[in-house]
Formats: C-alpha cells, structure tokens, sequence
C-alpha cells in the first residue's frame, strides 16, 4: 500500500530513496573541486622560469605578467595584445605605487620583456621585479 504511514510488514519493500548520503557525497565532491580548480588553470600556461639561487616571496596584490616562450603576453593569466595592456594599464589608479612581477620564459626574447618593461613605465609604473626559479645550492 503505498502512502501507508503505519507499520510495515516484513513482505513490504522499502520503496523510499534517502538521498542524504548522495547530497554529502556531490558536497564534498563539489568543495574537492573548488579546491583544486586553481591548480588547473594555473598550469595551463607553461613557462619555464630562469634558475637563480636568489629568490624572494611575492605578495599576491602585485600585477602579475607573464610572457611564454612564444613570447605571447598574459596579465593575470588573461590573454593580453600590447594595444589592450596598454589601454588597461592607463585605467590603473595610483600606478607609481603598485609593483609588477614579470615572469618570462627563458626562451623569451629579451626585447619582448624590454617592450613590456617601458610600456609599464609609460604608464607611471616602475617599480617592477623578475621572477625566477629557486635552485639550491649544494
């Protein structure tokens, strides 16, 4: 008898689903994907990064430039052309006090980096700094 609140015989199946293990299960599976997603965008780009045995930290409020062995540009792992990065370079409030991290492929062409060094300082930034890879010293 469906719809019988009452007792159920042991004949009678069960023929309620509880869906609250499948909504824990996608729950997780949902934080478990939020978590890693950042990791998968962000080596979707591949640079390889200059070795040097001096590194310092960087903080995560800099404009961050990418440039690929191809010498393609990115700011903020976004697609740039140099007409667009100049354009959104100019719509920055207070440029003189904001530091850009440039990180070019060692395959990158040094003129590439030096169009995009000038560019920032067009604009009025010229704080800026190179990243490179860690190496130990043994």
């Amino acid at each position: 008898m469906a719809g019988n609140l009452g007792e159920i015989s042991e004949d009678e199946l069960i023929s309620g689903i509880n869906i609250t293990p499948l909504v824990d299960v996608v729950l997780v599976l949902l934080i478990i994907f939020m978590i890693t997603a950042p990791s998968i965008y962000q080596s979707t780009i591949k640079i390889q990064l200059p070795k040097a045995k001096t590194t310092s930290q960087t903080n995560e409020s800099h404009l961050h430039f990418l440039i690929n062995s191809e010498g393609q540009l990115f700011w903020n792992k976004t697609s740039m052309d140099w007409k667009t990065l100049k354009n959104q370079l100019k719509e920055l409030a207070q440029p003189s006090q904001k530091t850009a991290i440039i990180s070019a492929d060692e395959k990158a062409y040094h003129g590439t980096v030096i169009r995009l060094i000038d560019a920032l300082q067009e604009v009025g930034l010229s704080q800026f700094s190179l990243q490179v890879e860690s190496v130990s010293s043994r």
